[in-house]
Formats: structure tokens, sequence, C-alpha cells
């Protein structure tokens, strides 16, 4: 008889999966196709985004499938709605403790307590950030650690950048940046580069890149509550210098998100999961690691992608050997795929189809006339295409403003599209939340909140 038998009950989750990204979202489209109905808290902010990495990638260009390439929070969108059409549960909420020591499993958010006969870990791994004196001061006024997030706002237009590298990200930052800023500083501590090849030639190549060989930043300057340089010194000669830019972009490197596993779990000595050769099995059993979170190596979206697979396959296989396993059919109907938001047509309105006596609105134009004419508190959304956590804002925000449906104006403003609007607002990071009543600012809030915080925003206000 199995050891694990008598567990098998209804509130005991087959699988939970805790992670989104690449590794999380492909392991529960497996898991959910295996009728196992997979649990998954994708996160909030502990591991940085639901999403993962790729949600602050631009193009995506190497992932099989996608010939004209595809932007990094619209593959993780799809993924996202394949995951929950076959009966995925997503959550998206922050785990907060895991409890490895006794069967069945137990992993708690701040919301609720689950328990679990078998556990998929796709946390990730978080950009590191350089700890300089003044990083507190003009963090998102300048500083940044997501270039393809930040990098369309107003303020870095036409302006001189700097990025701290040198690997494959902290080029492609380089380059990305390119499109909006004058010229680019690259930031490199020795004599050269850690990026392939390929990516190096390119930001060799790249007339409005300077690369800065053997540099480090000593500290952030700047006027107010802006940056406008950095403090760098020759790391040979000790030479010091001021850079004067106005944009900072970190690409200096990840840490794996593991806290939750210390003493649980064998770790390695940078805090990565071990794994068993060629596996993805971790030294509990029952207990598999997807994703960047135990790959240091290859650490690539089609990897994470695989290992997550493997980890479904082998869970179910776990979970069938010991007689745990609880299948969950879906209906045909509920078997149709949704449209993913990607593909979805433009919400922007023309200004004949205006309506003042609607909720939702979207473009400069619905803006000016809300702001002159509305008399209901006025939700104003700056976003920029490429904005990862604007994709992970998007579902929460809609929830909240269908509470409010009739009370309150709501506008979605795309910064590429509305530069002129953002840079009156004063936007310097998506995404950005303004609240304005009768023509004044009440409030405004950057990146991305709990639910909660913005319907008693709302509420207060209204």
């Amino acid at each position: 008889m199995s050891l694990y038998k008598n567990m098998a009950n209804p509130t005991v989750e087959n699988l939970v999966i805790i992670g989104s990204g690449p590794s999380g979202y492909t392991a529960a489209i497996y898991a959910a196709r295996a009728n196992l109905k997979p649990f998954v808290f994708e996160g909030f902010q502990a591991g940085g985004l639901p999403g993962g990495q790729l949600m602050t990638t631009t193009e995506v260009e190497n992932f099989p499938g996608f010939p004209e390439g595809i932007m990094g929070p619209d593959l993780m969108d799809r993924m996202k709605a394949q995951a929950e059409r076959w009966g995925a549960e997503l959550y998206t909420e922050d785990v907060i403790s895991v409890d490895l020591s006794q069967r069945p499993f137990t992993v708690r958010s701040e919301e609720r307590e689950v328990k679990a006969n078998s556990i998929i870990i796709a946390t990730g791994a978080t950009a590191k950030r350089l700890g300089l004196p003044s990083e507190h001061e003009y963090w998102s006024r300048g500083i940044s650690a997501c270039a393809i997030c930040d990098g369309a706002t107003p303020i870095f237009h036409g302006a001189e950048l700097a990025v701290i590298g040198a690997g494959d990200s902290a080029a492609e930052e380089s380059i990305y940046l390119t499109k909006y800023g004058s010229r680019v500083h690259m930031l490199v501590r020795s004599d050269k580069m850690r990026a392939s090849k390929a990516m190096q030639d390119r930001v060799l190549n790249n007339p409005k890149i300077t690369v800065h060989w053997n540099s480090e930043a000593v500290d952030v300057i700047g006027e107010g509550d802006r940056m406008n340089g950095i403090h760098i010194r020759n790391t040979k000669t000790g030479e010091e210098s001021v850079l004067a830019v106005k944009g900072l972009f970190y690409a200096i490197g990840h840490k794996p998100n593991t806290s939750l596993f210390e003493g649980q779990l064998e770790l390695d000595e940078v805090g990565y999961i071990v794994t068993k050769p060629g596996s993805v099995e971790t030294s509990v059993e029952g207990v598999y690691a997807a994703g960047d979170v135990q790959d240091h190596e290859y650490r690539q979206a089609i990897t994470a992608a695989g290992t997550g697979c493997m980890a479904a396959m082998l869970a179910e296989r776990w979970l069938s050997a010991n007689g745990l396993l609880q299948e969950f059919h879906q209906t045909a109907e509920a078997e149709k795929p949704d449209t993913p938001a990607d593909v979805k047509k433009s919400e922007t309105l023309e200004p004949a189809e205006f309506d003042i006596a609607d909720t939702r609105h979207s473009g400069g134009f619905a803006l000016r006339k809300l702001f002159h004419e509305s008399d209901r508190l006025l939700v104003v959304k700056y976003v920029s295409p490429s904005c990862g956590p604007c994709h992970t804002l998007k579902p929460i925000l809609d929830k909240v403003v269908d509470e409010f449906d009739g009370k309150i104006h709501f506008v979605t403003i795309d910064i590429a599209k509305d530069t002129d609007i953002a840079e009156n607002a004063g936007i310097t990071g998506t995404p950005t939340i303004q609240f304005f009543k009768n023509k004044e600012l009440l409030t405004e809030v950057k990146g991305v909140k709990q639910k909660s915080q913005y319907r008693q925003l709302i509420a207060q206000n209204l």
C-alpha cells in the first residue's frame, strides 16, 4: 500500500504551482490538460511580476512559432489564457510561506491557505540593484531596472541615457533605448562584455551607443526630484568624472527567488534550487523546480517552458503512482479558446463614438472632453505598449472599475501615442494612475498595487 494513500481527499489540491512566467504557465497548461486542475499562485510583487521577466522584455525573436517575433508581455498573456482555457485556477497573490515538513504540504498567501499533494516551484529570479547612496531618492525618477517599462516615458525622449551591465540584457536594453534617447552610454566594469557575440556586434556597430570600458557608477546626482547625472569612476586609474544623463537603467544580473525554501530544500551556494541531473526533481519527493529558479546556465524562455512541461509530467506520474490523483473533467464548452488580449481590437474611440455617459474611455480626445465636462471622479491610467506591469495591472483595475460602473470615468492613455499628454501630466514611468475631481489632481499611484488600494482611493473620492 502507498505511503500517501490515506491523504487523497477533496480538500487537498493535486498540485500547487508557485510562480508564473514561461515555466509556471507551461506547467499549468500541461497539468490542466492532464485534468489535475492545478492551483496557481501567479505572484504579485514578491518576484517582480506575474508573468516573470518576459513581462519586462520587448520583442522576443527566438521563441519558436513566432517568425515575426512577439512582445514578451503578449507571449505571457497567451500562455496565461491557454492555462485558464484548460482549467488552471490562477490567483494573482504572493506566497508568504510554504511548509514542506509534513504531507500534505501547506502553501499560504495573505488571502488563503492551501493544502497540496505536490508542488511546482517556478518563482524565477529578480533583477539586482546596485545600492548607490542616492538610488532610493531617484528610483523611478530617472533610475529604473526595466528599460522596456520606462524607456518610452517623455522625460527620456531625446535625452542622454546610461545602462549599467555587460551581458545580453544590458546590450538589449541599450539598443532598445536608442529608439528614445539621443545617446546611450553603456558602463562596463571590465575591458570586455559578457554578452553573446551577435549582441556585442549590434552594440559596437550602433552609432548612438558609447561603451565606457572599466567604468563603475559611484552615485547618482540630480536637481529637485529628477536625476541629471552619474558620478563614475575608472576601475583601472581611479579617475572620477560626471556623466550628464537623465536616465539610468540597471542590467546587472539576477538573484533566485528562493528565500521561502531555505532550510527546506537543497539550494546551491548562490541560492538556486538543486535538481537531480537531467530532471527537475528537488531534494523533497513530490516537489519540482522549473525555470530560472533552478537554471543559471541557459535562462531562456524556451528552456523555462521545457522544464515547466517536465515538472507537470513528473508531478502527474508521481500523484498517480501514489494513489493521490483526483481527476477534474471540463465541459466541451469550457475548452473553447478565448481571444487573447493581444489580438482583440483596439479600445481607442473615434471622436464620433464618444459618449460621456460611458464609464470606460481611451485616448487623448476622450481625456480632454472628460477633464473639462465630467462631474464624476476621473481615473486616468497611463500605460506603454511594451510595459509588463501594465499587463499585470489591467485585470486588477478592470475589476475595480466594474464595481464603480456609472459612478466614475476611467480613461486609458497610451503614452507612446499621446506623448504630449504624458509629458503635461509629468509621467516618469508606467503604469501610473492619476485621480482627478473638478479639474484638480487628487493623487497619483505608480506601479501595481492590490485591488483594495484602488477600491479605497475611488470610494473615498466619490
